[in-house]
């Protein structure tokens, strides 16, 4: 099985998971074989900007089975879902915890990243208006 993460930077296994998705830099992907670690690598992601269904497309093109991940929307989960990926949101810490968590199937997801997301963005639009 081969599990896709965004990741907040390059560092691999010792990366946190991005609390952005679709604004991620790097992802990590994780080669598991018989419930266990056997490899993994950070790809940055090859566009700036992207539309709809770019980064399901780029996670497939990869090898990506899984894609674990903190926060996404309706509609990138319905891209992955197309492509036969399986998504896991509320995801979040270094992602070799993250991905150990998920093989031993003790995973603890935020229930609450929509509403932390909602929170972030409007934040974020009222700073925007304050410049």
């Amino acid at each position: 099985m081969r599990i896709a993460i965004p990741a907040e930077d390059k560092k691999g296994l010792e990366s946190n998971v991005s609390g952005h998705f679709g604004r991620a830099k790097y992802f990590v992907f994780v080669d598991i074989e018989d419930n266990e670690i056997k490899g993994h690598e950070v790809i940055e992601v090859p566009f700036k900007e992207h539309g709809p269904g770019d980064l399901p497309n780029f996670v497939k093109e990869h090898g990506g089975e899984v894609v674990l991940a903190y926060g996404m929307g309706r509609k990138a989960v319905s891209y992955f879902n197309e492509l036969g990926i399986t998504v896991v949101t509320g995801a979040y810490g270094p992602i070799n915890d993250v991905v150990k968590a998920f093989i031993e199937q003790v995973l603890e997801v935020d229930p609450n990243w929509k509403e932390k997301i909602k929170q972030e963005k409007k934040h974020r639009e009222n700073c925007e208006k304050q410049e």
